[in-house]
């Protein structure tokens, strides 16, 4: 992977300087890619023999199915997250992960993520950091599924998007490409598709953000934050050097 394509190298810059043989040992792990296409499954729930993904290109999706057919999605794995962590330590995998979008992806065996956390601590830390940032905003999706109401947990969600792609140099001045329509995002947000496309008329109406064409622009960054009681987890401390 070229320099301004390893969105994994930028995400985990902004936690710790990384060195000349970390940055190779990063390139080597991601230098067979493949490609998947939109829409294919890539891990099914209760897989055993479970690997970690790299996204490159791309979004995915998380999810677990219930027995009625519903979908719950739990997060979207996006270019610069390493997906599938806990699943090597486990017997099987405990969710469900498919493309969204025509996508580029490493495949990391078990063994090889264990070396690196064997041989380079340093660098197996700072990719832990990266993945317990994502984990903190699956705790808030959570919150936002349980307790705010759909405006507030809507508007989290926007702002959880705008933050994680903001890191890797996917958004810029509030705005970022979305590839979710209206069916995926009520999945997301436990809502029916009617719900979701009032809350985003009503959203819009307010001035505080537009979703169109699949562009999000949040136009009241203020307002949004303070609807929704959102924090920014992006002033924490850079791991120790």
């Amino acid at each position: 992977m070229t320099g301004h394509e390893n969105y994994l190298v930028r995400k985990i810059s902004t936690f710790v300087d990384l060195s000349v043989h970390e940055l190779k040992y990063l390139s080597d792990l991601q230098s067979s890619p493949i490609r998947v296409k939109k829409g294919r499954e890539i891990v099914h729930e209760g897989q055993a023999g479970q690997s970690a993904y790299i996204i490159h290109e791309g979004w995915a999706c998380s999810f677990k199915l219930l027995p009625d057919g519903g979908r719950q999605i739990i997060t979207f794995p996006i270019p610069g997250d390493c997906v599938g962590l806990r699943s090597i330590l486990l017997r099987t995998s405990d969710h469900s992960f498919s493309a969204l979008t025509d996508s580029l992806v490493s495949r990391i065996q078990a063994a090889r993520m264990k070396d690196l956390f064997n041989e380079l601590p340093r660098l197996g830390a700072a990719i832990l950091w990266a993945a317990s940032r994502d984990e903190a905003m699956v705790v808030e999706h959570l919150v936002s599924i349980g307790r705010r109401n759909a405006m507030e947990r809507t508007a989290h969600f926007l702002l959880e998007l705008n933050d994680r792609l903001q890191l890797v140099g996917l958004a810029s001045n509030h705005s970022f490409a979305c590839p979710l329509n209206q069916y995926v995002l009520a999945d997301a947000l436990g809502l029916s598709t009617i719900h979701v496309n009032r809350v985003l008329r009503l959203l819009r109406e307010r001035g505080l953000v537009t979703l169109k064409n699949q562009m999000v622009v949040i136009q009241d960054m203020a307002g949004m934050k303070a609807l929704a009681g959102y924090v920014n987890r992006d002033d924490d401390e850079q791991i120790e050097q």
